[in-house]
């Protein structure tokens, strides 16, 4: 691979995309990019008054671009199912792209509006949910892709399929990780999921090493933790790449030809920044029995079914 950048993501005339959380970060980058280079964009976002100011910003740094913004709350499968029936209702035919990157991270203990541990349920249930509603529209794509953003902080945990709520105690860094690596699982059994259908379909998983953007210090901040919240703004600006080059993994991923199924991409130096690169991840998120276990305990909780792929033999 070599140091690929934005300036290589092919012609995307006529494809049509939707970024979660793409208000601001790494989100933004990512939606901003795909524009420019000629996708249909939808900025799904949770809140109106941020979107609206992303759409602006999108619309003044391309002005070509085809983009709209649509409300989506991921801790909220009421809001994630109202955001898949306006697609079939506005959109329908194609979906060329899905990138799930919306996120929380280290929130103080929260519950989503359907009583999820918030992390989990914004991070992987609320996803889940939403890749199995736009499903049709994907499959009749051919050469679709979902892209799933998780971290290398998935190292921190795997998921506990038999607390996946964090009721037995909760710790804000762990319940991340495991969310994290509930995307990674994800990932792994859609792509197993999608080759036993025979569906032309890739799913891929990215991160961003460390970026600077809003999210780390958003734990802080809802605690009103201003001293925190400071330290973790500022370290982050240091330490952080820009968060334009957090979204070439992502990018990559979503638009580079050959990225493989169940693939994870990241940044080449040393996993925190740099140019996109195959990236190590943990040998449990490749783990079929727990995959399954996963992917069969998130359609209960969401009440969401793939009926389009088959469950591997």
């Amino acid at each position: 691979m070599t140091d690929w950048s934005a300036r290589d993501i092919p012609d995307l005339s006529d494809r049509a995309a939707v970024v979660t959380g793409a208000n601001s970060g790494i989100g933004y980058c990512t939606a901003r990019e795909l524009a420019r280079r000629g996708a249909r964009v939808v900025l799904a976002c949770r809140s109106e008054e941020r979107g609206s100011a992303a759409l602006a910003r999108l619309f003044s740094d391309v002005p070509s671009a085809d983009a709209a913004l649509w409300r989506l709350d991921l801790g909220d499968l009421g809001s994630v199912r109202e955001f898949a029936e306006r697609y079939d209702r506005e959109r329908g035919g194609r979906l060329d792209l899905l990138v799930n990157n919306a996120g929380v991270m280290a929130l103080p203990h929260r519950r989503t509006a359907d009583g999820f541990e918030a992390q989990f349920g914004v991070n992987h249930l609320g996803h889940f949910a939403l890749t199995g509603l736009l499903l049709p529209h994907l499959l009749r794509t051919p050469g679709a892709r979902v892209v799933t953003v998780s971290s290398m902080l998935h190292l921190l945990g795997n998921v506990d399929i038999t607390d996946l709520n964090s009721d037995r105690g909760y710790r804000r860094w762990l319940a991340y990780g495991r969310s994290k690596s509930a995307n990674l699982l994800f990932t792994h059994e859609l792509a197993r999921r999608a080759a036993a259908a025979g569906a032309d379909l890739v799913a891929a998983a990215a991160h961003p090493g460390y970026a600077a953007t809003n999210l780390q210090a958003a734990g802080a901040r809802l605690e009103g933790r201003k001293v925190r919240e400071t330290v973790m703004t500022a370290a982050t600006r240091v330490v952080g790449q820009s968060a334009a080059a957090g979204a070439l993994p992502t990018l990559y991923a979503a638009t580079a030809p050959g990225v493989r199924p169940d693939s994870f991409t990241g940044p080449r130096h040393l996993g925190w920044r740099g140019a996109p690169t195959p990236s190590p991840r943990a040998s449990w998120t490749r783990d079929d029995r727990v995959s399954t276990r996963l992917w069969e305990a998130s359609e209960e909780l969401t009440g969401v079914r793939y009926a389009y792929t088959a469950k591997p033999a």
